[in-house]
């Protein structure tokens, strides 16, 4: 059993605390809003703190799962900062999808307070999360510090890697996105040009997705695209920030994203129709209902 914190209690963290928990973790929960981490113990047992440094006091390892990097650092830094609670051979796990730059900067931050660091993003969605199911792409200055916290990702992981040094792991994320962000445009245009060649799409997917074509959108999100379903699954506001993060990155070692400023634009249009919380591959919308 490990005394482990968990800061933030989303649609991701909290099923990601809760699997920590049902490990026999002895987990200690922060969220901004007080009445949800209550619940969250309620519910799963464990204890909440009134603040990120009064759970890292309490815990060996402290996972972090917010919003962006403004968000990662107002839990972190500062006099009520998980930072300023950590004992020295703790170690700060930030799940958050936020900015290589960042991941530097919390590594050296910690290194300076005796504490080890693992930048490690995730994918899997909800889904994964509340399945024990998901990808987590780790960075890391340190292999023993890695391999410390390796097994205890094992609760919420079906695989897991360290890809590097801190940062790494933040990159690796950058990557899967942009891999998502070209899949769902691609597969969005082909169900619309299925639906307006006469075909039935179900079927159509029955048969291609034995090839090639083959996909994780095609296979879990084709029938809801066709169906005109997006009020679930990863939101467009979401994406669009991962993506902007993407573009930051790029613009510092010169990758060309030319197709993934073009999604991105059509996810514009997308949250301009009213769909900032729609699945991702609400893209689909744009060629069904291109008047709205």
């Amino acid at each position: 059993m490990t005394k482990i914190g968990f800061c933030g209690l989303g649609v991701m963290g909290a099923p990601m605390a809760r699997h920590l928990a049902s490990k026999g973790h002895q987990v200690t929960v922060y969220n901004r809003n007080t009445v949800k981490a209550k619940d969250w113990v309620a519910k799963n047992g464990g204890a909440f703190a009134e603040s990120p440094r009064e759970v890292a006091a309490q815990s060996e390892i402290v996972m972090v799962c917010v919003g962006n990097d403004d968000d990662v650092r107002s839990v972190v830094l500062g006099k009520q900062g998980v930072l300023a609670g950590l004992k020295r051979d703790s170690v700060l796990v930030d799940h958050t999808t936020a900015s290589a730059t960042l991941a530097r900067e919390l590594s050296v931050a910690c290194k300076a307070s005796g504490v080890g660091f693992v930048d490690a993003p995730v994918s899997g969605g909800q889904a994964g999360a509340e399945n024990g199911a998901l990808t987590v792409m780790c960075g890391c200055d340190e292999q023993t510090v890695f391999d410390r916290v390796r097994p205890v990702f094992d609760a919420y992981a079906k695989a897991c890697q360290r890809m590097g040094d801190a940062g790494a792991g933040q990159l690796t994320k950058m990557v899967n996105q942009i891999c998502i962000a070209g899949v769902v445009s691609g597969l969005s245009e082909a169900l619309n040009f299925a639906v307006r060649a006469g075909l039935n799409a179900d079927q159509v997917v029955e048969v291609i997705s034995k090839g090639a074509a083959q996909s994780w959108q095609m296979e879990n999100r084709s029938k809801t695209m066709v169906r005109d379903q997006f009020d679930f699954g990863f939101a467009v506001e979401w994406m669009r920030k991962d993506l902007g993060i993407c573009f930051d990155e790029a613009a510092n070692n010169g990758a060309d994203l030319t197709m993934t400023k073009l999604v991105d634009s059509l996810y514009a249009r997308v949250v301009a129709m009213g769909g900032a919380r729609w699945d991702t591959s609400s893209l689909m919308k744009l060629l069904t209902h291109p008047e709205k």
